[in-house]
């Protein structure tokens, strides 16, 4: 039976990989699974003889928080420990894997704090040479209001819900001012609390029907009535915010952390390459040790001479 630290890097695995539960997997899903799983266990086999591993302290609350976070996937305690129980695992074996998993991560982080820190000068010289990565696109700041279709719901068939929609419109082009208050009288939408309120919206956020509209209008302008999957729709732009560069200030700690994080994993993952490397020559000298010591093989004796 394989072991509990085995199963749950294996479901880890299978989530982090594929995106889709361990039983899900297609064979050649599993064999890559199995390859990938295979050298996590011995890097992590190595990282944990290590002198940094007996330094840390793993707090209790830590396990115990990783494993509220694991039991508040399922509805109760009974579906939780029957799952538990179909892949193998209990609570106690459970525990043992969450606690070895984040002592790992508690030592690779340590490691990381070792990584030489970004200076000033690095953050500026990124700066000038990548500013082309730091361009914001179009947003806009919109005002929303829906009226949906449901012909099983009286005051929502398509012809009255029209009707709706133009009457509000039609209300909305004498007095544009008054959006968000019809928005809370009279739109379907969550927004509607905020009175329609969107917040500031980048391109990609709204379905199509809506967004080709909204990033066409000027700043205090009111769509006409929008129809999609969803009913009638109006929009109004507050304001726009052009596609523009971010300053080197707005920037700059964006750039610090995305380099410590860089640092970080070099530091990383060289620690780890000289752990394989030393165990590789261990398992070596070992092999060597363990071979047995062939016969030494005697001087042919010299020939009787007659005296």
């Amino acid at each position: 039976m394989p072991e509990a630290g085995g199963i749950y890097r294996s479901i880890k695995l299978a989530a982090q990989l594929f995106g889709k539960p361990l039983e899900s997997l297609a064979p050649a899903e599993l064999q890559r699974l199995s390859r990938v799983a295979d050298r996590q266990q011995e890097i992590e086999t190595l990282i944990l003889e290590t002198p940094e591993a007996a330094r840390v302290q793993l707090p209790v609350a830590a396990i115990d928080a990783s494993l509220m976070e694991i039991r508040g996937r399922y509805g109760d305690d009974e579906e939780y420990h029957t799952e538990l129980q179909r892949v193998g695992l209990d609570a106690s074996s459970l525990r043992q894997a969450v606690a070895r998993d984040l002592l790992v991560e508690a030592v690779l982080e340590t490691v990381a704090a070792a990584s030489a820190a970004v200076s000033d000068t690095d953050v500026e010289i990124f700066w000038y040479m990548n500013r082309q990565r730091f361009r914001l696109g179009e947003t806009r700041v919109l005002r929303h209001l829906l009226v949906t279709i449901n012909d099983g719901l009286a005051g929502n068939e398509r012809a009255a819900a029209r009707a709706r929609i133009d009457a509000i419109h039609a209300r909305l082009l004498r007095e544009p001012q008054r959006f968000a208050e019809q928005a809370l009288k009279h739109s379907e939408c969550p927004t509607a609390f905020h009175g329609g309120l969107l917040g500031r919206v980048p391109r990609g956020r709204l379905y199509p029907q809506l967004e080709a509209v909204a990033f066409s209008l000027a700043e205090g302008m009111l769509s006409g009535v929008i129809e999609s999957e969803l009913g009638y729709h109006l929009v109004r732009c507050e304001a726009i915010q052009r596609e523009r560069l971010l300053s080197f200030v707005e920037a700059r700690q964006t750039i610090r952390e995305h380099l410590a994080g860089q640092q970080q994993a070099l530091c990383r993952n060289a620690w780890i390459r000289a752990l394989r490397r030393q165990g590789a020559e261990r398992s070596s000298e070992a092999k060597r040790r363990s071979a047995p010591t062939p016969p030494t093989e005697r001087p042919p004796k010299p020939p009787w001479r007659s005296v």
